[in-house]
Parts: structure tokens; C-alpha cells; sequence
């Protein structure tokens, strides 16, 4: 069996991993609580795109990736087959979303909406994980260790599940940053015991490993990311929070009732001179008499 290690780096990709996790968390509910308080068609279906790659593409893929580039089998180079690479982005995006739109937008009791959209999104996380894993190649063959491979599925699934009612349930900001941390270690917990399951039988070949190898793939995902990043926190910070909604409801209600009163009083008073003015007599009549 050739020697693996999964922390090449130290502890700096699992503790990056993490953070890119907890982040893509964090903003993943914040566009879920958006979503349960948008009054539209139109803004929900914004909400749940938003939510939907900020927890599939960077709380799931991305720490995935990360978490990859402290990978390393002793004696041989690891690439990887770009196609199933993207394919596997896709897998998360789409198991996230449709799990998100279940839990949030579906009909039917909430658990059950809950339990339904939590298996989907933990198996295409799971699937997201292993075609990720299809994509690894290098001298050797990869074996997996049923058991731990079935246990990783459980935990994507059990994740998955209580993800999805924390973003039916969370509002208050500590509350979200407290369920952005817990969602962080579960999906890392997943990974990595995913890859506790995974083994090299070393193999001789000949020339090089066709594929790209995760430095290569590194700058453009980066950069990917960090816009992506970017232009969620501006979309959640551009746009209004429930409390901003409330108070401009409010403020609204009370011009329209001070503008309404003021009609009233005009009304009154225009209704007052004219019924002094169109009378039999007047107040020059009532001083001649």
C-alpha cells in the first residue's frame, strides 16, 4: 500500500477549508432567512440561487477542493480529469439547490419537506465527493473501505438534514454565526471521512499522468471564489433585511395617515366656508339686524 497523507501542508488547508466551510455557511443562511421573508416569486427564486452556491459551491465544493490540496500518495503525482472535476461542482450545486428549494419552498408538513430535501442534498454531497475522488489520477490503484465510505454518506445525509432546518429555523445573527460554525464541522467531518476510507495500491507507470494537477487548477477556481464571494456579501448587504422592510412599512403607514389627517382637516374647513358663505345670512346680515 503506498503511504498517503492528507495534511501535506500542515494544519493550514484543513484550517482554510474550514473557514471557506463556515463562510460559505454563514452566507448560505442569511440568504435563507431573505428567502423566507421575500414577498415574490422573482426574490425568492434570487434567495435560493444566492444560497444555494454559496452553501453547494463554496461551503461543500470549495473546502473540498482546499482540503484536496493537502492531499499527496508517497511516490507519485496525483492529476486530475478536468471534466469529472466540473461534473462534480455541478453535482453539489444541483443537490444543494434542489434540497434548498424542497426544504423552503415545497409544499407538504415542514419535517417531512425537511427529511426529503436533506436525503437528496447528503447523497448528491456524498456523490459530489466520490466523483470528485473519480477524478484523482496517479500510479496506483484507489481501493475504499465499504464501511467508512457508508458511514461518510450518513454523516452528508444527517448534515444535510439539520443544515436545511437551520435554514428554516435561524434568524437572530449569533444564532447564524453559532449554526454556520456546527455546519462547517460536519461538512469537514464528512470529507475527511471520506478520505480515511480511500487506499493506494501503488502501481508502475509509464510516462506522465494525463490531467491537471490541483496548483494548475488553484488561480482560476481561486479567483472564481473570491468573486463570487464578493458579489454575495454585496447582494445581501445591498439588499433590504426584514427589519429594514418594517421600518420603511412603518414609516410609510405613518405618511399615509398624517397625509390622510391633513386631508380631513382641509376637507373640514373647505366644508366650513362653504357653509357660511352659502347661508340665508351672513355675519354682515347679523350685525345690521
Amino acid at each position: 500500500m503506498a503511504e498517503i497523507h492528507h495534511f501535506d501542508h500542515g494544519w493550514v488547508t484543513p484550517a482554510f477549508s474550514y473557514l471557506l466551510s463556515v463562510l460559505g455557511s454563514l452566507l448560505g443562511l442569511i440568504g435563507a432567512v431573505r428567502l423566507r421573508s421575500a414577498h415574490t416569486g422573482a426574490e425568492k427564486g434570487w434567495w435560493l440561487v444566492l444560497s444555494t452556491l454559496a452553501i453547494g459551491a463554496t461551503g461543500i465544493w470549495t473546502m473540498h477542493f482546499v482540503a484536496m490540496l493537502g492531499f499527496e500518495v508517497v511516490g507519485s503525482q496525483v492529476r486530475y480529469d478536468v471534466g469529472l472535476t466540473a461534473a462534480s461542482v455541478l453535482i453539489a450545486i444541483v443537490a444543494v439547490g434542489a434540497g434548498l428549494a424542497i426544504a423552503l419552498l415545497g409544499n407538504g408538513a415542514r419535517n417531512l419537506r425537511i427529511l426529503v430535501g436533506g436525503v437528496l442534498a447528503g447523497l448528491g454531497v456524498a456523490a459530489m465527493h466520490y466523483t470528485g475522488m473519480a477524478a484523482m489520477r496517479l500510479d496506483g490503484e484507489i481501493h475504499y473501505a465499504g464501511s467508512r465510505v457508508t458511514l461518510s454518506i450518513v454523516i452528508a445525509v444527517v448534515a444535510a438534514t439539520v443544515a436545511l432546518w437551520l435554514t428554516l429555523v435561524v434568524r437572530k445573527p449569533a444564532v447564524i454565526f453559532i449554526s454556520a460554525l456546527v455546519m462547517g464541522i460536519a461538512v469537514n467531518g464528512m470529507h475527511f471521512t471520506g478520505m480515511s476510507a480511500m487506499s493506494v495500491t501503488e502501481e508502475q507507470h509509464f510516462g506522465a499522468i494525463k490531467g491537471a494537477s490541483a496548483g494548475s487548477l488553484l488561480v482560476p477556481i481561486g479567483v472564481t471564489v473570491v468573486f463570487a464571494i464578493l458579489g454575495m456579501v454585496y447582494a445581501l448587504m445591498a439588499a433590504p433585511s426584514e427589519e429594514d422592510r418594517a421600518a420603511s412599512e412603518f414609516l410609510k403607514a405613518r405618511i399615509d395617515a398624517r397625509m390622510a389627517q391633513q386631508a380631513r382637516q382641509a376637507a373640514q374647513q373647505a366644508s366650513s366656508r362653504g357653509t357660511l358663505g352659502n347661508g340665508n345670512w351672513t355675519y354682515r346680515d347679523r350685525g345690521q339686524q
